[in-house]
């Protein structure tokens, strides 16, 4: 059980321990710094243990943001301090300090050294543990409380004045409004989070977790799915409507997160993989319910899937390349702000990339009153246009920004790049390149790969050939570390010339089977480079080297499945047999190594806070 240390004497009347409870810690009296510190050395050290000033004011959402919150090792607010066991060492130095300056007497310390400390700053105690932490060299997290108060007054008429404040705000409300994101894309904010946050409430006070809710939205979308292949018009109905309700449970998920700060490592993994499951499977369920009725949309629902991720990677590329770059300006990100100050643009801007409401409903109307194929086509215009719209902006701001990239951007940009055995050993043979050289490889490799493809029989070797010429300039593309200007385009066109590839050797085989066994293999490699994504999101790097190099790396399943088609030419009904194996063994073990890692204490408490989907 948690444990809070109130500082300081009782204050006649004062309901703040009662509020504590209520928070769920164990509530322990310390009238001075040396009570607290004797207070601090009897808590476990792997439990959380806040320090909070016997007079504090506030509202109660304010002490659950600085004490609850477990996404931070140490947060603080005015009165409030807490740490987690990561950072519990450096509570226990702070509060030495502190009782040292107080007392003058070095405690289990060198005669004298007292006296070599700085003068202890005025304040209450727990605001001077926190910026003793945060000197010693721990961040120190202090939410943005906007309205809600936390003070510590020190006469009775800053009391009665702080707790006129409170009473003032209503901080239920304030909790209810930021349960809800503050950037979130048009249908969401104006047809989804108006009530959705009520039914986050409502599922908070009843015990139900994230975890849970997301577990409820997965499982709605995928029954969504099976409703979409029956191929019947009812089937199709019922499909987007529960698509729909997936999608509100989608949202209600994240907001019980923030409304009751129930982050976790396993709801960070749910949340970072389910919204592509639920949107993929769906896709599989309108193939599946238009060959029902004779009409074959497996490629067009591959390419979809296709579009999709590969615009999802050039968002994520162009973040880790540029969100800590030095001297990062350019015109067009001016005249983007210039933009943002006109508020109707915001909202255009948002809507016509399509994020992730705007599309499913789109998905969900098209598939209840129309056909699968329709759906497809409406999905491949509107995600191509989003995705030139936003890439081509981005390559501007590239082109004009001087920006200069760190070393971190630069390795992140070669983990989501997935470069496997063949690449690396070819990227050590050369040397260093010339500048520019890693996206001019990319694109030569991967337009050669794709033309051979296309204007090549099933089985030709000259694919093969260019699977080499491919694994070759893949190598020569990350020779060197990815700080140019367009450095970033290099995961985004690995992914397109990979999952492409398997979409026209499948349909090249023109076997039955083929394009869902495609589907099926680029779903398995999808989930790998999502969950490089998500781990490099949230700081604790790209997955072990080990599985990049069992899985082959982007130009290795390129070569194999090349090699395949070609040794399988004379038996094309076997192509989908071996597709079929590769994509279970990808996603056999990455699914493996991605559970253990996001079930572990390793694995970063974060939820997806940034841009839609």
């Amino acid at each position: 059980m948690p444990t809070v240390i109130l500082t300081g004497p009782p204050v006649p009347g004062s309901a703040l321990a009662d509020e504590l409870s209520s928070l769920g810690f164990d509530v322990r009296p310390a009238a001075t710094p040396r009570e607290t510190a004797a207070a601090l050395a009897l808590v476990p050290a792997d439990q959380r243990v806040a320090v909070v000033d016997s007079a504090f004011v506030g509202h109660t959402h304010a002490l659950r943001l600085a004490l609850t919150d477990p996404r931070f090792e140490a947060c603080a607010v005015t009165g409030a301090f807490a740490v987690q066991p990561g950072a519990r060492a450096a509570l226990d130095r702070a509060a030495e300090q502190v009782l040292d300056r107080v007392s003058g007497q070095a405690l289990d310390r060198a005669p004298g050294r007292a006296a070599e400390l700085p003068a202890e700053p005025a304040g209450p105690e727990p605001d001077r543990l926190a910026a003793a932490v945060e000197a010693a060299g721990t961040a120190v997290q202090r939410p943005d409380l906007g309205t809600l108060v936390a003070a510590v007054p020190a006469t009775a008429a800053e009391r009665a004045a702080a707790t006129a404040a409170v009473a003032a705000v209503d901080g239920e409300a304030v909790r209810l409004r930021t349960a809800v994101k503050s950037r979130d894309g048009f249908f969401t904010t104006f047809f989804i989070s108006p009530y959705s946050r009520y039914i986050a409430r409502w599922c908070a006070r009843r015990g139900l977790t994230p975890n849970q809710i997301t577990t409820a939205s997965l499982v709605t979308a995928l029954i969504a799915a099976a409703c979409a292949a029956t191929g019947e018009r009812g089937g199709y109905v019922a499909a987007g409507a529960l698509l729909l309700v997936s999608f509100v449970l989608d949202c209600v998920d994240g907001q019980v997160a923030r409304y009751a700060l129930q982050y976790s490592t396993m709801g960070a993994w749910l949340d970072a993989t389910f919204d592509r499951a639920k949107e993929y499977s769906f896709y599989a369920g309108l193939a599946l319910g238009a060959a029902r009725n004779g009409d074959d949309v497996w490629a067009l629902a591959l390419g979809a899937m296709i579009l999709m991720t590969c615009r999802h990677v050039v968002d994520f590329a162009f973040n880790e390349a540029n969100h800590d770059a030095t001297a990062n300006t350019s015109p067009t990100a001016a005249l983007s702000g210039r933009l943002d100050s006109v508020g109707w643009t915001v909202w255009v801007r948002r809507m016509i990339i399509l994020p992730i409401g705007e599309r499913w409903a789109m998905i969900a109307v098209l598939t209840a009153l129309t056909s699968p194929r329709i759906v497809f086509y409406a999905l491949l215009v509107g995600c191509a246009f989003g995705a030139l719209y936003t890439t081509a902006g981005r390559v501007l701001r590239s082109l004009t920004r001087k920006a200069t990239r760190t070393d971190r951007a630069a390795r992140a940009l070669a983990d989501l790049a997935d470069s496997g055995p063949v690449a690396e050993l070819v990227g050590r043979a050369p040397g260093r390149t010339a500048p520019g050289a890693g996206i001019a490889a990319a694109v030569i490799g991967s337009v050669a790969l794709l033309w051979t493809a296309c204007a090549s029989e099933f089985g030709a070797r000259q694919v093969v050939v260019a699977a080499v010429f491919y694994a070759v300039l893949a190598g020569v593309a990350v020779a060197r570390p990815l700080k140019g200007a367009l450095d970033w385009l290099v995961p985004p066109v690995f992914r397109a010339a990979e999952y492409t590839t398997v979409l026209v050797l499948a349909a090249k085989a023109d076997v039955p089977g083929a394009l869902p066994a495609a589907f099926g293999l680029v779903a398995a490699v999808a989930y790998h480079h999502y969950d490089t994504v998500y781990r490099i999101r949230g700081g604790t790097g790209a997955p072990p080297h080990w599985l990049v190099r069992t899985t082959g790396g982007h130009e290795g399943r390129v070569l194999l499945t090349a090699v395949l088609a070609a040794a399988l030419a004379s038996r094309a009904d076997d192509f989908p047999v071996a597709l079929t194996a590769l994509a279970a063994f990808v996603a056999l073990v990455v699914l493996v190594e991605s559970i253990r890692f996001w079930v572990s204490s390793g694995a970063p408490a974060v939820h997806d806070e940034g841009e839609p989907a």
